[in-house]
C-alpha cells in the first residue's frame, strides 16, 4: 500500500514526498499528463465533477502501488475519493493553520496556484475550513507541520 500525503495547498505535500522518495508520484502532475492538458484547463472545459471522476480513477490505480504519493489539496472534496482513501492504511495529513498556509502561498512565486490567484482570502479560508474535517476523516496520521522544517517532518514520519 502507498504512503499518501494529504493536506491543503501549501502544506508541503510535494516537498515532503520528494524527501521521502525521489520517485514519488505527484497526483496533479500525473493527472495533467493523463488528461493531456493542465488541470486548470480541464476544469474550465469539463467542470469539477468530470475532473474529480478522473482523479478518482487515478487514485484507485495508485492505491495498488507501494509508492509515496502527493495528492492535490482538493482530493478530499469528493465522497468517492474519501471512500477510496479510507481503504488505505497510511494517509498522512500535513496539518497547519490557515494563516501559515496563506503566508506560504503568498511567498511561493514558483507555484502560482489558480485557486489562490482566483479567490479572496475569505473564500480560501472557507474552503480550508470545509476541507479540514475531510482531511481528518481520512487521515491515519496527523502531523502538525506549522513550526517543523521539512527535515523534521521526514524524521517524524520515519
Amino acid at each position: 500500500m502507498p504512503k499518501i500525503l494529504i493536506g491543503f495547498m501549501g502544506a508541503g505535500k510535494s516537498t515532503i514526498a520528494s524527501l521521502l522518495d525521489e520517485n514519488f508520484i505527484d497526483m496533479d502532475e500525473s493527472l495533467s499528463e493523463k488528461l493531456e492538458m493542465p488541470i486548470k484547463e480541464y476544469f474550465e472545459r469539463y467542470g469539477e465533477e468530470a475532473f474529480r471522476q478522473r482523479e478518482s480513477e487515478l487514485l484507485k490505480e495508485l492505491l495498488q502501488s507501494e509508492q509515496v504519493i502527493s495528492t492535490g489539496g482538493g482530493i478530499v472534496s469528493s465522497i468517492q475519493n474519501r471512500k477510496l482513501l479510507k481503504q488505505n492504511p497510511e494517509n498522512i495529513y500535513l496539518k497547519t493553520d490557515f494563516e501559515t498556509l496563506y503566508q506560504r502561498l503568498e511567498e511561493d512565486q514558483k507555484h502560482q496556484r489558480p485557486l489562490y490567484l482566483n479567490n479572496s482570502k475569505a473564500d480560501l479560508k472557507s474552503l480550508f475550513n470545509q476541507r479540514q474535517a475531510w482531511y481528518e476523516e481520512v487521515a491515519t496520521k496527523v502531523i502538525d507541520v506549522t513550526i517543523l522544517t521539512p527535515k523534521q517532518i521526514v524524521e517524524v514520519l520515519q
